[in-house]
């Protein structure tokens, strides 16, 4: 029987589940509201628009056969009746029934439904903080606010820039600004480091040095207090805790929070930190009610705790499954692993499942393993450097997660797209190392860079090597400790270091080593370092084989402390 299904919110989620309803019940009627003009477009291409790469507005509102997703679309290719700049500002439950408000006119209209469904996605988290609200100051919600930023920075009025935050967007945005319009670029972030709670240290600190290198200023673990305006009115400084940066532009990107306030007013089960909850075929507490993307919460397959994952790709999955069970399928939506990338100038991060803070905050005994390696075959004249952090668990040596920076993006997402694959299943550092992938020299290695890394894990878990990172590294080589510095590659390179630590950095090439034992003190701690780690790797063998104990390597080795700007 024909019905008629009211949709709340028309970016990513709401025309999924509109259009994939209508599919599938031709004869049922959908309302689809939006309370901006604009609407039905890729969020996610904002910094990009504002860069220039997208060339303008419509293109992040058109499908893949360049028509413009607006009302007229969505009527004639649909089905669907779309009610642009229009409010919903109240359900009735028991009564069906939605209240909705035509901004421009103030006029209301009680509208019936037989099914809802809600995607009223997030808006930006501002900062309660002096001078917010003056000229000049941005949050990346909509359209519009790109086109005011974009216009802006091409004016050729503004000369600094300051970026609130440093997730996905505030990155994205400082790359945008200062890569394409030459502006001077500042991040400031609360917390210590680039890509807080999905990344972790090394990656973050090996994302910001290539930043840096392109000229984007950080400054980490500073709070923003308020926002100061010049002689025009308009903003001129940010103030922090550590003092005042000059700002002719200010993005705030300290994050989202969901869009709920429908919800809970009309008693629907809202989780206590926030978003909407859903069964896995995306209901809520009223059988009769549907929620997706940025407004809900999610299951996470590994921690199996709530999660908030505003994403655009999860909101167009979760959309289909809505579609199908509104026209009285039972499709389900399973629980998620987090799976994320972003583009920083010449450099991709992408990741997957836990970090290491996260996987100990949920409770498990973890470990990070490092790996850096090119990501084709060693002799293939044209590769890139790819570095993975692996986050697993010990004893079990399940893998809980993955994060990755790389110079080739689709390789790094290649990789991680697989892990993203496998962690619903609970894989171990053991599976991942013997996990089928495609090889041809042009693409991968024989040996791919995940059997690689899932060796590394294996061999620390059981006790064959024992590594750290290189921020420990360089602190240990600093506090004035007596130990040794075991450099394994060949000579050739290692001549400055030598000079540079005398006594304290050696070099004795890993062939070399077994005939060289008598020259290294058994009494002292020994720091095994090479390129990536392979030959310190053999060297703590052939170490560990002859007695000795206080051994470590360092993972990653020189390639990942140069990544990481730290200067040894």
């Amino acid at each position: 029987m024909a019905q008629h299904v009211v949709v709340i919110g028309a970016v990513a989620l709401g025309p999924k589940a509109a259009a994939r309803f209508k599919r599938l019940e031709p004869d049922s009627r959908v309302t689809l509201v939006d309370r901006d003009a604009l609407f039905s477009y890729g969020g996610c291409g904002i910094p990009f628009y504002v860069s220039g790469e997208v060339p303008d507005v419509d293109a992040l509102r058109k499908t893949a056969f360049h028509m413009v997703r607006d009302e007229e679309f969505f009527r004639k290719t649909k089905g669907v009746d779309v009610r642009a700049r229009t409010e919903a500002v109240a359900i009735d439950r028991a009564a069906k029934t939605v209240t909705l408000r035509h901004l421009p006119s103030k006029a209301e209209e009680v509208l019936p439904y037989d099914k809802l469904v809600l995607g009223t996605g997030s808006s930006p988290i501002v900062l309660p903080i002096p001078g917010a609200n003056l000229p000049g100051v941005f949050t990346v919600n909509n359209l519009g606010a790109a086109q005011s930023i974009r216009e802006l920075a091409a004016s050729g009025k503004v000369g600094s820039a300051v970026v609130v935050g440093a997730g996905f967007i505030g990155l994205e945005m400082a790359v945008s600004l200062s890569d394409l319009w030459g502006i001077q670029t500042t991040v400031i972030e609360f917390r210590d480091q680039l890509l807080p709670g999905v990344s972790g240290p090394n990656i973050a600190r090996m994302a910001m040095h290539h930043m840096r290198e392109k000229g984007v200023e950080f400054r980490l673990a500073e709070q923003v207090q308020g926002f100061e305006a010049g002689a025009d009115g308009r903003v001129a400084r940010v103030v922090t805790n550590a003092g005042a940066v000059d700002a002719d532009l200010v993005i705030m990107a300290v994050g989202v929070r969901p869009n709920d306030e429908l919800a809970r007013a009309c008693g629907l089960d809202v989780h206590e930190r926030g978003g909407i909850i859903v069964d896995k075929t995306m209901r809520t507490s009223d059988p009769d009610i549907f929620a997706g993307g940025d407004c809900v919460v999610l299951e996470h397959a590994v921690s199996k705790g709530a999660t908030y994952l505003p994403m655009g790709s999860m909101a167009n999955r979760q959309g289909r499954v809505i579609g199908t069970n509104l026209a009285g399928g039972h499709a389900t939506f399973p629980p998620v692993v987090g799976s994320w990338c972003v583009k920083l100038f010449d450099l991709a991060a992408a990741g997957a499942g836990l970090t290491l803070a996260a996987a100990q905050n949920a409770g498990f005994d973890a470990l990070c393993v490092h790996a850096g390696l090119v990501d084709r075959a060693h002799f293939y004249p044209e590769k890139g450097l790819m570095s993975l952090d692996l986050v697993v668990e010990r004893g079990s040596g399940r893998v809980l997660g993955m994060q990755g920076l790389a110079v080739n993006g689709d390789a790094l997402v290649g990789k991680v797209d697989v892990v993203a694959a496998l962690l619903p299943s609970a894989p171990t550092a053991f599976d991942l190392g013997n996990v089928e992938m495609a090889y041809s020299p042009p693409f991968s290695a024989a040996l791919d860079i995940l059997n690689v890394l899932g060796n590394a894990a294996d061999n620390i878990l059981t006790g064959r090597n024992a590594g750290i990172h290189v921020d420990e590294f360089a602190a240990l080589l600093h506090d004035g400790t007596d130990r040794i510095v075991l450099d394994c590659r060949e000579a050739k390179g290692t001549e400055a270091l030598v000079e540079k630590y005398p006594g304290i950095w050696i070099n004795i090439p890993q062939g070399d080593l077994a005939e060289h034992l008598g020259a290294l003190p058994r009494d002292k701690q020994i720091v095994l370092i090479c390129s990536t780690g392979a030959r310190s790797y053999e060297a703590f063998i052939t170490l560990a084989h002859n007695g000795f104990e206080n051994i470590v390597s360092v993972e990653g080795g020189i390639t990942a402390v140069t990544a990481a700007g730290l200067d040894v």
